[in-house]
């Protein structure tokens, strides 16, 4: 299927491992060319040749903590000089640091803000005013089934993923007659390094070791197993694509039907 998108720029944030690399991956295959940032340049470099090898297309990169506000604008400044515009945005991060209520410091609080809400404000408020003027573009934040279903010992993703979601709703309902769309990919759980330390925490506390707690977090999912990154990549793909041109202000979850809600 021709998703329509080929010769598009697609940005993705914290997109050096992970779900956030399998996204980049399966644009490049598509056509796009690509911006990609993450916090550690010797991993962006790796992952800079990896996609060129596979698909023969050279990424723009560059070093951003999603935490850190001038990083983001020197970032996107750098991509619009590339690039001249940015008509796909992909929003990714990692998750903040486990914890119940009583575990988390104010400075806990605000640094997850910083990097889980205040990352996708920012990008949005960069890229929207180009995606206005050409009126098309496609904004995906990638969060998690947390927004459906707050996961045990999470207070912050919990918390902050949910706002990430109120926030895409409104962005959708303000900008969906400039042909702007605005999504939500909620992954479950997904064999990537931040669900593996989650199964290291976990295990610290229950007695068991991690590849144990891996293996019960599989059972709880009725499809018996784990997601792969390129799982979710896919949808977040057809939800930058020309074919998802109706869609608009919706979560979809990537969970295996873990989900117990019926919406």
């Amino acid at each position: 299927m021709d998703l329509g998108i080929k010769g598009k720029v697609a940005l993705v944030t914290a997109s050096s491992t992970g779900i956030g690399k399998a996204v980049a991956e399966a644009l490049a295959e598509e056509g796009c060319s690509l911006a990609i940032c993450s916090r550690t340049k010797e991993v962006l470099i790796e992952t800079a040749r990896d996609i060129k090898n596979k698909f023969n297309v050279e990424p723009f990169w560059g070093v951003c903590d999603l935490n850190q506000q001038k990083d983001i604008e020197n970032f996107y400044d750098a991509v619009q000089n590339h690039f001249s515009k940015v008509d796909i945005l992909v929003n990714n991060c990692g998750g903040p640091i486990p914890g119940f209520f009583r575990d988390l410091s104010e400075e806990d609080w605000d640094q997850a803000i910083k990097q889980v809400l205040l990352s996708v404000v920012r990008f949005s408020n960069l890229v929207v005013p180009k995606m206005i003027e050409q009126e098309w573009g496609r904004i995906v934040n990638i969060t998690s089934i947390a927004v459906k279903q707050p996961v045990h010992n999470l207070m912050l993703s919990n918390s902050l993923r949910a706002g990430v979601t109120g926030f895409a709703k409104s962005l959708s309902n303000e900008f969906g007659n400039k042909n702007i769309t605005v999504n939500n990919v909620a992954p479950g759980y997904t064999l990537t390094h931040r669900l593996y330390d989650l199964a290291v925490n976990r295990a610290k506390t229950s007695g068991k070791s991690h590849e144990e707690i891996l293996v019960e977090m599989a059972k709880d999912v009725p499809m018996n197993r784990l997601g792969g990154p390129e799982e979710i990549a896919a949808m977040v793909v057809f939800l930058a694509s020309q074919k998802a041109s109706y869609i608009t202000g919706t979560t979809i979850s990537i969970d295996g039907g873990s989900t117990k809600a019926i919406f």
